[in-house]
């Protein structure tokens, strides 16, 4: 197995402990975040500006490097326009993650921890993926 493997796997795992240290995978702590005046729970807003701060900090300090530990160059995207793809998928994936507390990440997590409502919710976004694959395909979405 290579290094680039390795470290993604490690990334992945990393990723998921943290979200589960911290309750993301719970949809309810999400949707309470997003219940301004009902039972609101801040809990969100402390992962969200902890994980803000270490990336911050450590970006400075990672693009100073020559080059990636485990690569030959860094991969930043390119793209920085706002444009009509971004924001109805922007706002697609905002619809969906109010409706029913899930982003891709924690889904994972959750289905992997056996949660009922991520084993309904994963099976469906990957048939939105598909969807939207199929439709790319296609050449429908992004023509301006």
């Amino acid at each position: 197995m290579n290094r680039s493997v390795i470290a993604a796997f490690a990334s992945g795992a990393l990723f998921g402990l943290g979200l589960a240290i911290s309750g993301m995978t719970d949809r309810l702590v999400v949707l309470g975040f997003l219940d301004l005046y009902g039972d609101f729970n801040p809990q969100l807003a402390f992962v969200l500006a902890g994980a803000v701060a270490v990336t911050a900090i450590a970006f400075r300090f990672v693009l100073r490097m020559p080059r990636p530990l485990i690569d030959g160059q860094f991969r930043l995207p390119a793209e920085s326009k706002v444009d009509r793809p971004l924001l109805i998928g922007s706002a697609i994936f905002g619809i969906g993650w109010g409706l029913i507390g899930y982003c891709p990440g924690p889904a994972l997590v959750g289905l992997a921890s056996g949660l009922r409502d991520a084993m309904i919710f994963v099976p469906a976004m990957l048939a939105g993926s598909f969807v939207h694959y199929l439709v790319e395909r296609r050449g429908n979405i992004g023509a301006e």
